[in-house]
């Protein structure tokens, strides 16, 4: 995983730093995350709730070939679920920094094109909170063990698609988590983010390649 992690960063900072004769874009985008979890204990499924959340930040558009590209990012994004186990009425909603690594293939015209978008996504808990059978509410305890909420950090798939008209971008992208966020491990309890992400933006700038200086 710190592997991971340690690509991820150097795929993003590549983006941001190096000089590249290639045309870099990049662009802020704002959301909102239909989001849920898998949860199972026992080996019993539990039926669990969408609530609505918000992801911000900034994507990096690298060109590789004809048509594809390498789109790394960096996102704030809020994700949750509210579901009912042993009686109790859970609601969570973590905040995670998201590193998300998708690559593109585009066609289309130049002013109205579409992209298919494919790829994989590193998080890591920064905050939220959770409320239980309408009690107080609490910060999300991230770590291992009976006394924490989630785990910190998570691992996924995205897939998605892009409609770019006259600048704007409009995405739609399921982003589903392949690791177990539950801390303990009572019981084979599982719980994995599944996200529904609905992305806009006013399209992206391009850094200066070294033939233009």
């Amino acid at each position: 995983m710190k592997n991971y992690l340690k690509s991820a960063l150097i795929i993003l900072l590549m983006a941001v730093f190096t000089e590249m004769d290639a045309q870099i874009k990049s662009g802020y985008v704002f959301g909102i995350n239909l989001s849920t979890m898998s949860i199972k204990t026992g080996g019993v499924s539990y039926d669990a709730e969408t609530p609505v959340g918000i992801h911000l930040g900034r994507l990096f558009e690298i060109p590789l070939i004809t048509n594809f590209a390498l789109e790394p990012g960096f996102l704030f994004s809020s994700k949750g679920v509210d579901y009912i186990i042993d009686s109790l009425d859970v609601s969570i909603s973590p905040i995670y920094i998201e590193i998300p690594v998708n690559a593109s293939y585009s066609f289309g015209s130049k002013a109205v094109n579409a992209s298919l978008l494919a790829g994989t996504y590193f998080a890591c808990g920064i905050g939220g909170y959770k409320i239980v059978s309408g009690g107080e509410l609490k910060n999300i305890k991230y770590g291992s063990g009976e006394n924490h909420d989630l785990k910190l950090f998570d691992i996924g798939l995205n897939l998605g698609a892009r409609l770019d008209m006259f600048g704007i971008m409009i995405s739609v992208q399921y982003g589903m988590g392949l690791v177990n966020i539950s801390p303990v491990k009572t019981f084979d309890t599982e719980m994995k983010n599944r996200v529904i992400g609905i992305t806009i933006s006013a399209g992206r700038e391009s850094f200066r390649s070294k033939s233009d200086r």
